[in-house]
């Protein structure tokens, strides 16, 4: 129809032939079959008709060779009619042997809830009490606009043919094909939506082919059940809007021949105002500006010029966006040896039962789960990762780096408001990555080097710099979970949580079948992008004057954090101060009790200056001096 309609705008005699039917007669009446629609909300229209002495055979040549080239399997001379004319015409059909339609009867309806099918590839389905199904006097024979029953197919010992020719509602279709995990070349086109009044043309079609190839006869008059006819869509078409919309002045006449080529009826012309009427198979425009889009597909995008000059409103872009700051991270892990990984939304809520951290209470569920390996949405992108590794360790890949950007979906009662129901839902993009296995293995140059948690730490250090998120005006807290035995979590100061890294719960592990450490990091992407938003670049020169570095061992107590220490020194000197480093610590044999030891490197430089003695250990003074008063420190 579409090449139809853009050829004619070069060459107007040129029209869309559809295949004839004026040869259709019912040759007798040997075999009626009563047919009743008993639920009209879920098919629109239903007809059939009944053909006899029909031989089942090999397809034709000809045939065989056009279904083999659109990649359809031939079956036989019946089914391949059907199938022909789905690609041909659009529109599915379904060929029931008549041998099956116990009571010669057809009844379009929905089944109790529970009731067993067995369909045509052999599998028992237990039916939904919405499914429509197509029906003989006692038991289903069919999914209706879905799938066949493996009793009522086409068979080599065939010779009555019930061949059905419907329209059925796009979502009862739809919601049916998801709940059976099916998808078909029928319910495909039932979905999107079939054109109700092409339903009976297609049917004598399918019958004078089908008579043709197997030297059937058509057997009684034609059924068809249609309870509410639809003409078509109505739509108000202002020329001026379609000039405005497509950005060029079209002639009225271009614009009322390109709806004619479209099949499109102008009901009444008010000048500007152009009352239409769409016709009921394109069910994809139903409003002014779906006519505009298809004026102008006809018309032609390459024949709409440029206008001289350009109008838009420049809006300086808010850097950095959340697309260019996943790019930047996924080519910094990748570059460091990651891979990226991309696992399912939906998950087992088996994973959550005895879970506190990520409750299965909070979890978002699915109203009709393909299975109950897919039943809920994710808390945590986790297990996905942990599916993942365990199928790669399964296939002998056991030094794995992964990392994935995903949503996580959360329900929470709590937080419901009175009226609101999505008030209790919150969907948050995360980061997370997993390390497992060696990052080195065994090698002439050195040994084997396993991943620690530290490795974890180091990549998710490296994204907060490349980020430019200061690592020091982050908080900072240990603990541990239901699914990390130790874990690290880093808060802004305003108390939100940017990411949590640790190893995960053996426990956990054992359930993957994963009998080897697991390193995770869970990053709350929208969370640091917050962060990042606030980052100012900042360019300086480079430095023109030495650094110099200084050492210190500090004895403490045990209970006193290296962070302590860092955060000390900068609240002390913020001028000269560059870095705080640890390089060791000792614990143990000539240390008093309940004391330890860090060896921490000072690294101090002027920006205008070179550093004299007496200013460094001025500076060095001053950090001992802090140190002894606000921890006890001494050194050693």
């Amino acid at each position: 129809r579409d090449l139809a309609a853009y050829l004619r705008q070069t060459n107007p005699a040129v029209k869309l032939e559809r295949p004839s039917v004026e040869a259709f007669a019912v040759d007798n009446h040997d075999y009626p079959v009563a047919v009743t629609l008993e639920n009209p909300e879920a098919c629109l229209r239903y007809a059939g008709i009944t053909l006899t002495n029909v031989k089942v055979a090999e397809s034709p040549k000809w045939l065989k060779d056009r279904l083999s080239l659109i990649g359809v399997r031939p079956i036989n001379n019946v089914v391949d009619v059907t199938n022909y004319l789905l690609h041909e015409l659009g529109q599915p059909l379904h060929a029931f042997d008549g041998a099956s339609i116990k009571g010669d009867q057809v009844r379009v309806r929905m089944v109790d809830h529970g009731t067993h099918f067995i369909t045509l590839d052999g599998v028992e389905r237990t039916l939904d009490g919405n499914d429509l199904m197509i029906c003989n006097a006692t038991e289903p024979m069919c999914i209706g606009g879905v799938f066949g029953g493996l009793d009522s197919g086409v068979t080599e010992a065939t010779t009555k043919v019930f061949l059905e020719s419907a329209c059925f509602s796009p979502v009862h279709i739809r919601k049916t094909a998801r709940r059976h995990g099916l998808n078909t070349d029928a319910s495909f086109r039932f979905e999107r939506g079939v054109d109700p009044n092409a339903v009976v043309y297609v049917l004598k079609r399918a019958a004078l082919m089908i008579k043709a190839l197997t030297g059937a006869s058509i057997s009684s008059e034609i059924v068809d059940i249609y309870p509410e006819p639809l003409d078509g869509f109505k739509v108000e078409l202002s020329l001026d809007k379609v000039n405005r919309l497509i950005g060029k002045e079209l002639s009225k006449e271009t614009v009322l021949s390109i709806l004619d080529s479209l099949e499109i009826i102008v009901e009444a012309d008010k000048g500007d105002l152009l009352s239409l009427l769409v016709p009921a198979y394109r069910v994809d425009v139903q409003r002014d500006v779906d006519v505009i889009e298809d004026i102008l597909r006809i018309y032609g995008y390459n024949r709409v010029e440029f206008t001289d000059t350009m109008r838009s409103t420049i809006v300086p872009s808010v850097k950095p966006d959340n697309h260019s700051m996943q790019h930047l991270v996924s080519e910094q892990l990748t570059a460091n040896g990651f891979n990226e990984i991309l696992t399912n939304s939906l998950t087992a809520a088996s994973y959550y039962t005895s879970l506190t951290s990520v409750p299965e209470s909070h979890c978002v569920r699915l109203l009709n789960p393909l299975s109950n390996e897919l039943s809920v949405m994710r808390q945590t992108l986790l297990f996905g990762g942990l599916e993942s590794i365990a199928y790669n360790r399964n296939r002998r890949k056991t030094d794995l780096r992964f990392y994935e950007f995903g949503n996580c979906y959360h329900y929470d009662a709590d937080v419901k408001r009175e009226g609101d129901v999505l008030s209790a839902y919150s969907e948050e993009m995360h980061l997370g990555i997993w390390m497992t296995g060696c990052k080195q293995e065994q090698h002439w140059s050195g040994p084997q080097v396993k991943f620690t948690v530290y490795d974890l730490k180091a990549a998710v250090h490296s994204i907060f710099v490349r980020l430019g998120v200061r690592i020091d005006q982050c908080v900072l807290t240990e603990g541990s979970s239901d699914l990390l035995a130790h874990d690290l979590t880093y808060t802004t100061k305003n108390g939100a949580m940017l990411a949590t890294l640790g190893q995960v719960q053996p426990g956990l592990l054992k359930s993957f079948d994963i009998d080897v450490p697991v390193f995770f990091a869970d990053v709350r992407w929208d969370v640091l992008l917050g962060a990042v938003r606030r980052h100012t670049v900042q360019f300086t020169e480079l430095p023109r004057y030495p650094e110099v570095r200084r050492d210190l061992a500090l004895l403490v107590d045990e209970h006193v954090r290296f962070e302590t220490i860092e955060q000390i020194a900068f609240a002390t000197e913020r001028k000269l101060l560059r870095t705080v480093t640890l390089f060791d610590v000792y614990e143990g044999k000539n240390l008093p009790a309940g004391k330890k030891s860090y060896a921490v490197s000072f690294v101090l430089q002027d920006l205008s200056q070179t550093l004299t003695e007496d200013k460094i250990d001025a500076v060095m003074g001053k950090l001992i001096k802090q140190y002894e008063q606000h921890i006890g420190a001494s050194l050693r």
